[in-house]
C-alpha cells in the first residue's frame, strides 16, 4: 500500500515514465513533466529519491536499478492499458 500510496502522489508517475529513457536535469525533467511547478518537482523528486527510485548523478535525475526494476513491473500494466484505450476507442466509435 505503501508503494501505490507513493505512485499515486501527483507527478509521482510521470516523473518516473521521463526518467525511463535515462538522466534528465532538473530544468529537462520539468520541462518533459509540462512545466509542473519547482515546488512540487522538488517534493516529488524528494519522496522518489528517499524510497530509492531515483538518485542525482552527475548527468542529473536518474532512475536508481530499483527504479528499473520497478519499471519493468509496471510495463504489463502499461501494455493493459494500451489495450484498454483501443477497446474503449472502439466501443465509442460504434455507437
Amino acid at each position: 500500500m505503501a508503494l501505490l500510496d507513493l505512485l499515486g502522489r501527483r507527478w509521482a508517475l510521470r516523473i518516473l515514465w521521463e526518467l525511463r529513457a535515462g538522466a534528465l536535469t532538473f530544468r529537462a525533467l520539468q520541462d518533459a513533466c509540462g512545466g509542473t511547478s519547482p515546488t512540487v518537482l522538488n517534493k516529488r523528486m524528494k519522496e522518489l529519491g528517499d524510497s530509492g527510485l531515483i538518485d542525482l548523478g552527475s548527468d542529473g535525475y536518474a532512475l536508481t536499478p530499483l527504479g528499473h526494476e520497478l519499471r519493468e513491473a509496471i510495463m504489463p500494466l502499461i501494455q493493459w492499458s494500451t489495450r484498454w484505450a483501443r477497446s474503449l476507442a472502439k466501443r465509442r466509435g460504434s455507437r
